[in-house]
């Protein structure tokens, strides 16, 4: 085999690595829908169950991709389950106790999603504490105000309007809440594909040094990462609040692992080592699938937490692998 001839052969190896490495996700939920198609095809095949998958997890990727950015930048938002009940829990109150129309109850919520980010921005940026502790402690400081101000009791009896704009009204089949999830997707994949604020965004995350001495206001991207995550976090209780029909002070709370486990496992796949809006969506609806599949067959609740939080260990090795090796040939 002459010189020439082993370097076509390595070449074609690799693009099928690269390949494998790109799609690896997708293929797989498509062979774990095949399984569990095989194993229970009246029931795990029929379009109730999809049209529920995909509507009813809305919620969780709105929270994984309110996620990704700031992880993008190399922070962490630990708050955003928090930010998810308390914004929802603004709604109730405001809607049910106070009287306000739900459309301005819902956009208060977004306030309250947008401030939560900038009070995040402002202690890691102007004290430089690590966001992993300032997002944490803020996460639990937002969980006992929404236990304050609904005196720890679920709200109900919001306005049903709520509820037929999000999962009530439905597009072939599937709840409205579901494109709206893939709306904010594609929103975010078009600024990071294809816009300077991307492009710097994930210069700044590669390495902040190198891209302050660059000219980026390192500072002013990162800010502007907690702020879209907290009105992200907002948006998803407005989602919440449409989907129960409800607050509930500590629904948000078992969103976290989650979607923590989907961004990791997102960053696997479609742009491998990187975080990314369509990587997120799959992670998602691979890892409800499986949990729904397991239901399905009968297995107990526990294993949602075991496949969860198996997943999100498994996810992160993963990632630093990808990462890793795309930082050898990079």
């Amino acid at each position: 085999m002459t010189a020439e001839t082993a370097a076509n052969a390595a070449a074609r190896r690799q693009v099928w690595i690269d390949r494998g490495e790109r799609y690896g996700l997708l293929i797989a939920w498509l062979i774990v829908i095949a399984a569990f198609g095989a194993v229970k095809p009246t029931v795990f095949l029929s379009w109730a169950n999809f049209s529920t998958i995909f509507g009813s997890q809305a919620v969780l990727v709105v929270m994984t991709l309110g996620l990704i950015i700031p992880l993008t930048a190399g922070d962490y938002d630990l708050s955003i389950a928090g930010n998810l009940t308390l914004s929802s829990m603004t709604i109730a109150v405001l809607n049910v106790y106070f009287g306000w129309p739900i459309f301005a109850a819902a956009m208060m919520a977004l306030v309250v999603g947008l401030v939560i980010g900038a009070v995040n921005a402002w202690i890691v940026l102007y004290f430089r504490i690590n966001s992993l502790i300032v997002t944490l402690g803020m996460g639990t400081f937002l969980h006992g105000i929404t236990l304050w101000i609904s005196n720890s009791n679920t709200i109900s009896g919001i306005d049903f309007a709520i509820a037929n704009v999000v999962i009530v009204t439905r597009l072939f089949g599937i709840p409205l809440a579901f494109y709206y999830a893939l709306l904010i997707a594609a929103i975010i994949w078009y600024v990071f594909t294809y816009t300077a604020a991307g492009q710097r965004l994930l210069f700044v995350g590669r390495g902040r040094e190198v891209a302050r001495l660059s000219g980026i206001r390192v500072d002013q991207v990162r800010a502007a990462t907690f702020l879209v995550s907290g009105l992200l976090g907002g948006f998803a209780g407005i989602l919440s609040v449409g989907s129960l029909g409800a607050a509930d002070p500590n629904s948000g709370l078992s969103y976290l692992l989650p979607a923590f486990a989907a961004a990791f496992l997102g960053a696997t796949t479609i742009t491998p080592g990187r975080f990314n809006p369509i990587g997120s969506v799959i992670a998602v609806y691979f890892l409800v699938t499986g949990i729904t599949g397991l239901s399905i067959l009968g297995i107990s609740t526990f294993v949602q937490d075991l496949f969860y939080g198996g997943a999100l260990v498994i996810a992160v090795c993963l990632s630093q692998l990808v990462r890793g090796r795309q930082e050898r040939l990079s």
